[in-house]
């Protein structure tokens, strides 16, 4: 049986419930290369068991390690993404896959990572988590992807980046433009996104602050 944060599943959902907290997706990596328990190719079934016992509704592939991402591995990807979203879509789980910025690196002479992983597996068993931060800093639009992609896009990761050193920045402080991605929510399928700031050059909490301000004033909320 899996533990979250060192405490079983049953002891972790009655805290959630004391709480009033709700998972919403979980984050593994793949085991191609680090084969711990809970990765896509370790435990898998088990693991899907033990979120879908504490109520998760989307299990994410949310990182490649540097030492993973060859041509030969991203080949696997496909094939291993749909086989892992099958036994997740049988607990009625959702599984997505979670970008940073590599994914947009020429994968052949037509394509990059990122478009041959949408490309080669299935869309209903392969949805997207999409990191809205590391899309743009690798100099790419997200509204084509939604155009293209329609519906694939389930989640997002909402942060803001600053102009000159692309570091993190509160939401409404630095250079992306939520306000023109947003508009397109319908046509990219989004059912959940979370605020991130994965690091501050404030107090994190005035960070965070800063950030839930802005999204109140803009009215980002799903309706």
């Amino acid at each position: 049986m899996a533990l979250f944060f060192g405490k079983s599943r049953n002891e972790f959902q009655a805290l959630l419930n004391n709480l009033g907290l709700k998972v919403i997706s979980s984050h593994h990596t793949t085991g191609i290369l680090h084969n711990d328990k809970g990765t896509l190719l370790n435990n898998w079934e088990k693991t899907v068991e033990d979120l879908h016992f504490i109520g998760s509704e989307y299990m994410v592939c949310s990182y490649l390690f540097p030492e993973e991402r060859t041509v030969e591995n991203y080949k696997k990807l496909p094939g291993l993404f749909d086989t892992s979203g099958e036994i997740t879509k049988s607990a009625g789980i959702q599984f997505a896959y979670h970008n940073h910025d590599f994914e947009f690196e020429k994968f052949d002479a037509i394509q990059n990572i990122y478009d041959f992983i949408l490309n080669n597996t299935s869309s209903d068993l392969v949805k997207m988590e999409l990191d809205l931060y590391w899309i743009m800093k690798a100099g790419i639009d997200p509204l084509p992807y939604f155009e293209k992609y329609p519906q694939r896009f389930p989640l997002w990761h909402v942060k803001d980046m600053k102009a000159k050193t692309k570091d993190f920045a509160e939401i409404g402080n630095g250079t992306i433009d939520f306000k023109r991605i947003f508009t397109a929510k319908e046509k990219a399928g989004l059912q959940h996104w979370f605020l991130e700031q994965d690091s501050s050059d404030k107090n994190m909490f005035e960070s965070i602050r800063i950030s839930r301000d802005f999204i109140i004033k803009n009215d980002f909320f799903l309706k």
